[in-house]
């Protein structure tokens, strides 16, 4: 495991309940500002393994990415779970809920 994909394990394990983050924001809390892509990539295949809160990352602009019915449903029940808002599009006020 590199050091960049070990901080990004560590950003994501520290998002606190109720909260989010964008991919961006876990990149450059984890040590490269432009690696957005590879925190997808950390959350696509370790998220399982690692016990992830998965749930907690979303886009730039507070969005969902995941398809309906591939994700999309299990992401806003887990978020709402955590009282976190989402707007039936799939939109989290980033202004209220980032971390």
């Amino acid at each position: 495991m590199t050091p960049f994909t070990e901080a990004v394990i560590q950003v994501i394990r520290e998002i606190p309940k109720g909260k989010v983050m964008s991919y961006g924001q876990v990149a450059e809390l984890a040590g490269n500002r432009r690696g957005a892509r590879q925190v997808v990539r950390v959350l696509h295949t370790m998220s399982r393994k690692e016990g992830l809160p998965w749930h907690r990352v979303v886009n730039a602009k507070g969005e969902i990415r995941l398809p309906h019915g591939q994700g999309f449903e299990e992401q806003v029940a887990y978020l709402e779970a955590e009282g976190v808002e989402v707007s039936p599009e799939g939109r989290v006020d980033l202004s209220r809920y980032r971390a």
